[in-house]
């Protein structure tokens, strides 16, 4: 199975000058434990995860205050949509991250986690409906 067949496509996209607060909200409204940076004066594509704004809070930083531009992770892995599941695997197990940002002709597409390839690996059991009485 490859990345682009487990990736989310829910790409959530912020600025380096977003807050933690902004970007966690925009996070939990989406349902996403990530955000692609986008700094197309600075660092180019970077990724923000749920784990560096708890690092931040963690730290008594103030999330109205600490922008995404300080917290994001710019020395990133990306994947392609042709990668494995076992090629995204194994980066994030070297890398120690959760998260991979697939790109595409250069552009962000989609972000595989852990969890989506655990889904893969391993789907949900189908669930057998209750029966509802007994038919004496």
């Amino acid at each position: 199975m490859l990345v682009r067949d487990a990736m989310s496509t829910v790409v959530l996209t912020i600025g380096p000058a977003h807050t933690l607060r902004q970007a966690a909200a925009l996070m939990s409204a989406r349902r996403v434990g990530a955000a692609v940076v986008l700094d197309p004066d600075g660092t180019g594509i970077g990724i923000l995860t749920e784990r560096d704004i708890l690092n931040s809070v963690g730290l008594g930083q103030n999330p109205d205050t600490e922008h995404a531009h300080a917290h994001t992770t710019t020395d990133v892995v990306f994947a392609t949509p042709t990668w494995t599941l076992e090629e995204a695997a194994q980066a994030m197990a070297h890398g120690g991250f959760r998260h991979l940002i697939v790109l595409d002709h250069g552009e962000p597409t989609g972000i595989v986690s852990v969890r989506d390839i655990i889904r893969c690996w391993a789907p949900a059991p189908q669930r057998v409906p209750a029966t509802t009485g007994s038919s004496h």
